[in-house]
């Protein structure tokens, strides 16, 4: 009794929170500091194990995003410069909890700057963090073409 109550009335209802939840938190992040795509993506999966219409969205969506991820780790250049650029990203969230002096070109007033303080710094280093599980998830799952070739023992090994 209590089971099919869980798996019919609950679960369902569980599922549409959580997929509408990340959707709006994606659509805020859009404009404020956070993983705004990503958060509208996984709302989408989410909501697609329940309805046609974002599994629909989500089949293009997924298809582009796997072809993005072994373009970004091709080259060992490419990966490099995104785990960089996940290391700056990390730099200025943890600059932004911080919050050093305000700067004397800043023209706005002094508790506009770096609004938010940790709770936004936050935000940003956990999108550094994601930033490089994608990239160590894309390398293992897609590899190199030189390292995909040696396996195979084709050219260059």
């Amino acid at each position: 009794m209590v089971s099919s109550f869980v798996h019919v009335w609950l679960k369902p209802l569980a599922v549409n929170i959580a997929g509408w939840l990340l959707l709006v938190v994606g659509v805020l992040a859009l404009v404020l500091p956070g993983p705004g795509l990503l958060c509208i993506v996984a709302g989408l999966a989410v909501l697609s194990t329940r309805y046609r219409w974002a599994e629909k969205l989500m089949h293009p969506v997924k298809a582009r995003a796997y072809h993005l991820a072994a373009e970004g780790v091709k080259t060992r250049s490419r990966i490099v410069a995104s785990s960089l650029g996940a290391a700056v990203l990390f730099a200025c969230g943890l600059v932004w909890g911080l919050r050093p002096p305000t700067p004397g070109w800043w023209q706005w007033p002094d508790d506009w700057w770096l609004i938010g303080g940790w709770g936004t710094a936050i935000s940003i280093m956990g999108s550094a963090g994601f930033a490089i599980g994608l990239i160590i998830y894309s390398h293992r799952r897609f590899g190199l073409p030189m390292k995909a070739a040696r396996r195979a023992g084709g050219p260059g090994a």
